[in-house]
């Protein structure tokens, strides 16, 4: 077993063809000897938040949206906030980045939104990704993924479709064999 890659993203190789993992970015919640989970950062839904929540806690519109978490569970809701006093139920997935699913997790940030806290960012997400013991050791070994750290500039991207190609480029900076040659020698 590789070290854990909890609070990494994994980066869709470009040959993945997968339809629940084309061109995503997962940031991965958990990773131990039993499997792994984790979140797609990179797929809106074209459901609200405020609609989604609507029947447990009375939200105005503010066109948030609900993100594709994976294929798991898919009616499951999970949120990614940066609000260590929320809940005691929730993780710590990277500093000042917590996962919660519990209905107290979403009451309080919600609540914390609406008394105008405007340090608060979040993301609900509907579902999950998960991968059974050794899958994910299986599927890094074939170059289906490329890992990343974890970083809350991708997470709270304001243009998600974004993310795959700026995480892919970072990867394909800081992996380089060779300098970057500039168009005119003088320059160097």
């Amino acid at each position: 077993m590789m070290n854990s890659l909890k609070g990494h993203f994994l980066v869709a190789a470009k040959h993945m063809r997968d339809a629940n993992f084309y061109r995503t970015v997962v940031l991965m919640i958990e990773h131990g000897t039993n499997g792994a989970m984790g979140l797609v950062i990179n797929r809106p839904s074209s459901i609200s938040v405020s609609q989604a929540l609507s029947g447990h806690i009375d939200l105005p519109e503010t066109g948030e949206l609900v993100y594709v978490g994976g294929p798991v569970e898919p009616g499951a809701l999970f949120i990614l906030h940066n609000q260590a006093d929320l809940d005691d139920s929730q993780s710590m997935v990277l500093p000042n980045l917590y996962v919660g699913g519990s209905p107290a997790a979403f009451e309080q940030v919600i609540l914390s939104l609406q008394s105008n806290n405007e340090e608060i960012r979040y993301r609900i997400f509907a579902g999950c990704a998960g991968w059974g013991a050794e899958q994910l050791e299986g599927e890094l070994n074939r170059g289906d993924w490329y890992t990343l750290p974890g970083a809350e500039e991708f997470l709270f991207h304001p243009d998600p479709y974004q993310v795959w190609e700026l995480a892919l480029t970072h990867i394909s900076l800081t992996h380089r064999l060779h300098p970057e040659v500039p168009p005119n020698p003088e320059w160097n």
